[in-house]
């Protein structure tokens, strides 16, 4: 599955992980921050916590501890993340996630 060729045009994330391990694309208001990851290696992401955060797996596989509970989620799961609690992830080489921040700064946007 790849993304549209007018995701191109949009912004990407200055995220801290390599380019060879995982692309982003973005959508950014005031009121929030619109994520599309595409993992390309297999990726740990440490335990953290922030704003409220809500996505859904589009490919691939996330197998995410969110505040001490471990589930697995495929494509058409969605997780909700809610301010504050910590959470980690297993996240698989070809997955492809959105992601929703409450958070519009949540990841700065790359300059072009």
């Amino acid at each position: 599955m790849n993304f549209p060729a007018f995701f191109d045009a949009m912004p990407a994330l200055d995220v801290p992980f390599p380019e060879d391990v995982v692309t982003t694309h973005a959508v950014a208001s005031d009121a929030g921050l619109v994520a599309f990851f595409r993992f390309h290696k297999d990726m740990d992401l440490p335990p953290h916590a922030h704003g409220p955060q809500w996505g859904t797996v589009i490919a691939g596989e996330i197998v995410f501890s969110i505040g001490g509970d471990t589930r697995t989620y495929r494509p058409g799961d969605s997780y909700d993340i809610p301010a504050g609690v910590e959470h980690s992830a297993r996240i698989r080489a070809g997955t492809i996630a959105v992601d929703v921040f409450a958070e519009a700064n949540r990841y700065p946007l790359k300059a072009r």
